[in-house]
């Protein structure tokens, strides 16, 4: 196992320390070690992709059904800031009407983060503009 592997493949101790000690709350290591609504969503309603300014890359897929977000799911090229931002987005909308997660602005993920480095606050708004695109996008489609 070469040294990247071996990082990569460290417990999870080790890399909340080591996110910690970069200025993630707790919270923010779970959303990005849990990875509750990381990965594809089959048949979805709307998948719209962006990428932001640093290079990361999110795709967001959604099931709505009378105009609630049943499901959603991102894809995350990126760092913990940007998959940690991501899980917390799709926490704060899933179950939502679509004028409440159209609502949904950097504040409101922040708060649910409790704490990233500031140097990555730029993903929080990834996170959010990747959802508003995929919203406005949806909502086009059915005009």
């Amino acid at each position: 196992m070469n040294e990247e592997q071996n990082i990569i493949s460290g417990d999870d101790v080790s890399i909340r320390d080591m996110l910690s000690g970069s200025g993630y709350s707790d919270k923010a290591i779970s959303y990005f070690l849990d990875k509750t609504y990381m990965g594809d969503l089959p048949q979805a309603d709307q998948e719209t992709e962006m990428t932001g300014t640093c290079g990361d890359t999110m795709k967001v897929c959604l099931k709505i059904n009378q105009n609630i977000i049943k499901d959603i799911r991102y894809q995350v090229l990126g760092c913990p800031g940007a998959v940690a931002s991501a899980m917390a987005a799709a926490e704060l909308v899933k179950g939502k009407r679509l004028e409440d997660a159209r609502a949904v602005n950097d504040n409101d993920i922040f708060n649910l983060l409790e704490e990233i480095p500031d140097k990555k606050h730029h993903c929080i708004q990834l996170a959010v503009k990747t959802l508003h695109k995929t919203l406005d996008e949806y909502q086009k489609a059915k005009m």
